[in-house]
């Protein structure tokens, strides 16, 4: 994959990056949104394809982006298609810091660090060009005034941006309501980034993790199972979780 477009995860930060404070808008679940919208880009790389309300690796073969691949290879080593729903509520640990870095990297963003209540050591991320992100909004509210069935790549941005809940960030107070509700409907355009949109919300709304199944007959009750989550560390080497340690406070 070529480095002249910008990824959907990198988008999808740029739209949530506050540019006044430096911080994200929706921390908790733009986690969920970048992880998904890695699927998007594989999906539109060629590299996996949906299966009914999974995900099947089709083509193993790296895209070129470090990221991307690490994301690649983990699905390529479950060995089987699997729920999307599964895969995004998956710990993935420092996701949202390595897109951050790779930003900065970049040039795209600079990081100025600070302190929270005089002690514990931030970082926050402005943006250098804001010109960029002026242009990924643009289509958005292209996408949103015109009614014209956007491309396959602002549609999935536009829904991952719905799920994680960034339409009131982008189109806040009552005169963005018309288009928080357009954006809402442009998840419609686009069928691998409706699922992943789908799954992103259902994971924040905690619905199980298993497939939806028929009553069980009166008097029996169906046995709950769990899968294993998919934890990877900021470069997506498989972690075992660890007792007893610390959280280490980054910034939105």
């Amino acid at each position: 994959m070529g480095r002249s477009r910008r990824t959907i995860p990198e988008e999808l930060l740029l739209l949530a990056l506050d540019p006044t404070t430096g911080t994200t808008a929706q921390p908790q679940s733009l986690d969920l949104g970048l992880a998904g919208a890695q699927l998007v880009e594989l999906a539109l790389a060629g590299r996996i394809a949906p299966d009914g309300d999974r995900i099947a690796v089709v083509v193993p073969r790296p895209t070129g982006d470090p990221t991307l691949d690490c994301a690649l290879e983990l699905l390529r080593r479950r060995g089987a298609p699997v729920r999307a729903v599964n895969w995004i509520g998956g710990p993935r640990l420092g996701l949202r810091q390595t897109y951050l870095s790779h930003l900065e990297r970049c040039g795209m963003v600079h990081a100025v660090a600070g302190q929270m209540c005089g002690v514990l050591p931030t970082t926050r991320y402005q943006a250098t060009d804001t010109a960029i992100s002026r242009e990924i909004k643009a289509r958005l509210d292209s996408a949103i005034r015109t009614g014209v069935p956007p491309d396959p790549r602002t549609a999935a941005l536009a829904a991952l941006a719905h799920a994680v809940g960034l339409g009131k960030h982008l189109y806040p107070g009552n005169e963005g309501r018309s288009s928080r509700s357009r954006l809402r409907d442009l998840i419609r355009h686009d069928p691998m980034g409706g699922l992943v949109a789908h799954a992103v919300m259902d994971v924040q709304n905690g619905v199980a993790a298993q497939p939806r199944r028929s009553p069980a007959p009166v008097g029996r009750q169906p046995a709950r199972a769990t899968a294993a989550p998919d934890t990877a560390n900021a470069n997506g080497v498989p972690m075992q979780p660890r007792r007893g340690s610390m959280a280490r406070a980054v910034a939105h």
